[in-house]
């Protein structure tokens, strides 16, 4: 089945989520990372680090046709079990805690569906994570996972019709220099 063609105009956040100073939390803000130094968007995409800011993600949100979250969620798999959730089945209730953020993306979303503001598609793709202990490198289980966590994103992202463009760097340089910043500590 062939991606139908983003509709020109259609606004799409990309937001990673999480906190680098916790490691295996940080994943979706390093994807953000990445996605920034190694590929090129058309201009209706918006590439968004929301770090930990919780609520504070409603401006980012608000206006936006379609919305893909990346974040570390605890679904109680194996370190770094990829996941894809669509809309509906995005917990909307508050005593959930799907992230492991303080303010969970599930809390963001109810906001959203209350205020009648959700965009009309949301996709959150989520890695489980071996450790959120102080640190900035991610956990070996969780960077085993990287790139397919990456690919997933620009997946689904080709899925919703967007065009991402492998820019010129060298795929080893850029592979070499991420594993110096984030493996496990040895």
């Amino acid at each position: 089945m062939r991606a139908k063609k983003a509709q020109a105009g259609e606004k799409i956040a990309v937001i990673g989520l999480g906190n680098i100073l916790l490691q295996d939390e940080g994943a979706g803000v390093h994807v953000i990372e990445t996605l920034r130094k190694d590929f090129d968007f058309p201009k209706n995409i918006q590439l968004i680090d929301g770090g930990t800011i919780g609520l504070n993600l409603l401006s980012f949100i608000e206006g936006m046709d379609k919305i893909l979250i990346i974040d570390a969620v605890n679904i109680k798999k194996e370190p770094g079990t990829i996941v894809i959730i669509d809309d509906e089945d995005i917990p909307s209730f508050v005593s959930a805690k799907l992230s492991v953020h303080e303010i969970a993306f599930p809390d963001v979303f109810s906001v959203l569906k209350s205020l009648g503001i959700k965009p009309a598609r949301m996709t959150l793709v989520g890695i489980q994570p071996e450790s959120v202990d102080i640190g900035l490198n991610m956990s070996e289980a969780v960077n085993k996972k990287f790139d397919r966590l990456v690919n997933t994103v620009i997946e689904r992202l080709n899925q919703w019709g967007v065009e991402v463009i492998y820019s010129h760097v060298s795929r080893n340089s850029i592979k070499s220099s991420r594993n110096k910043r984030r493996c496990s500590n040895h």
